[in-house]
This record gives structure tokens, C-alpha cells and sequence, in this order.
């Protein structure tokens, strides 16, 4: 049991670093920095539950040149059942603590890693930009951000999903 209004720290590292994306499913959620975790890289293998297309994780290399970037947030641990069930904890995505390193130094935070891979799965277009404008909007590292615009993606034939993902996008 957390004592009320207690927050816990989560590094986002795909759509939920978008502050309408991630605010929309926590809305206590707050900023609190960028920062990176060593060891780990971006990828765009998670199968989503929903519409079986590719979505980001945070992959385990231990390699000590691998990086990636995210944005941390401070969140009511009230809301965390919102957030896991958002990202089917259980069911594709498990959860961990991760030290992100920051200006400020170290710090451990929450996230969630893929356990539902496929690198043949394509992007949607939709998708990838919530992660490219959250990486934008949080002023990530350019030569990062321009790999994360690298990502082939796929438009999304399903006009109606298209239609509600990008209307995220145009408030």
C-alpha cells in the first residue's frame, strides 16, 4: 500500500514519452527530465495487443555502448493500475526498475519491457509519430531523435484507428 498522492518515477522510452499520449491514460502524470539507460537499446519489436503491429521496447543488450534515451515522469501510484493495464502488463509487457542516468545523477525508475516479440512486425505510422514528437517535445538528443525518424513505418489501413490515433496528435 502506497500512502495517498505518493508517486512513483517511470521512464517512458516510446509513445508515453508524448505528454498528451501518456497524461491521457495517468492524468497526474509530470515531467521530471530526460535520461538515458546504459545497456539497453530502442526497439520496435513488441507485438501491440490491439492491432498486432510493432511498438517500442526497451531491450536488453548489456552492452556497455548501448543506449536509450526516454523521458521521466512522476506519477500517482493511484494511477499505476491505469498504466498497466494501458500497456497490458502480463500480457506482452512485463515491468522493472532501470537506473536512468540524468544532469542531475542516477536515478531508479520504473518501466516496462517487451516479452511479445517480432522484428518482421511493421510500425504504423501513427504509432511512430507518437514516439518521434514525445522524443521532440522532451528535447531528446538530435542524432537520437533522428534515428528514431529513421523507423520504417507502414500506414495504417484501418481509416477509423488511423482517423483516432492521429487525432491525438492535432490537439
Amino acid at each position: 500500500m502506497h500512502p495517498p498522492d505518493s508517486q512513483y518515477l517511470y521512464f517512458a522510452y516510446g509513445s508515453n514519452m508524448l505528454s498528451a499520449r501518456l497524461q491521457a491514460r495517468t492524468p497526474s502524470a509530470r515531467a521530471a527530465g530526460i535520461g538515458q539507460v546504459q545497456g539497453h537499446a530502442l526497439a520496435w519489436h513488441k507485438r501491440g495487443t490491439s492491432d498486432g503491429s510493432g511498438k517500442c521496447d526497451l531491450l536488453l543488450t548489456g552492452r556497455d555502448d548501448d543506449w536509450a534515451w526516454g523521458v521521466l515522469w512522476h506519477i500517482h501510484w493511484d494511477e499505476k493500475p491505469h498504466l498497466d493495464e494501458a500497456e497490458a502488463l502480463g500480457r506482452g509487457y512485463e515491468e522493472k526498475q532501470v537506473p536512468v542516468i540524468t544532469a542531475q545523477g542516477t536515478l531508479l525508475a520504473w518501466t516496462y519491457w517487451a516479452t511479445d516479440i517480432d522484428a518482421r512486425l511493421p510500425v504504423y505510422d501513427w504509432y511512430h509519430a507518437y514516439v518521434l514528437a514525445g522524443a521532440r517535445e522532451h528535447g531528446l538528443p538530435p542524432e537520437y531523435v533522428a534515428r528514431i525518424a529513421a523507423q520504417p513505418v507502414l500506414v495504417d489501413t484501418d481509416a477509423q484507428r488511423r482517423s483516432e490515433r492521429w487525432a491525438l496528435l492535432d490537439c
